[in-house]
């Protein structure tokens, strides 16, 4: 059987990728490495971000292959329980809204936290063990 250590690039849209830009890079903290008409680059330790413009990443006969989606994505990022309050501070200064938070098992496996970008992506603020429970039922 084949093995893939780990998700290298993961890809959401944003129509506006300077609003795009600026809160990843201020409300996220992430480092951008690369920005253009196309796309943003961020850098997530061993893994990237791309904030892909759809009207850009749709059009055919590119050297990638087409790909793009409009409407609402998600992706999470893993943070500590301990690091819950920092980041809810973060946010409320950024005048950011929680939109929900999800206790799971009761907290047995955490509290993810979630919230929209400004191109209405959901982000999630996920607990290292949300998923734990499958690999050791």
């Amino acid at each position: 059987m084949l093995n893939l250590p780990k998700i290298f690039e993961t890809v959401i849209y944003a129509d506006d990728l300077d609003e795009a830009k600026d809160f990843y890079t201020q409300v996220m903290g992430l480092r951008l490495l690369s920005h253009n008409d196309l796309m943003l680059v961020f850098e997530i330790k061993e893994s990237y971000l791309l904030v892909f413009n759809p009207s850009k990443s749709s059009v055919a006969g590119r050297q990638v292959p087409s790909h793009g989606t409009y409407g609402q994505g998600h992706i999470a990022f893993v943070i500590t329980e301990a690091e819950q309050k920092t980041w809810r501070s973060r946010l409320a200064e950024a005048g950011i809204e929680i939109e929900s938070e999800v206790c799971w098992d009761n907290g047995a496996r955490g509290t993810s936290i979630y919230f929209r970008d400004p191109a209405g992506n959901s982000i999630e603020l996920a607990p290292p063990s949300l998923w734990s429970y499958l690999k050791n039922p």
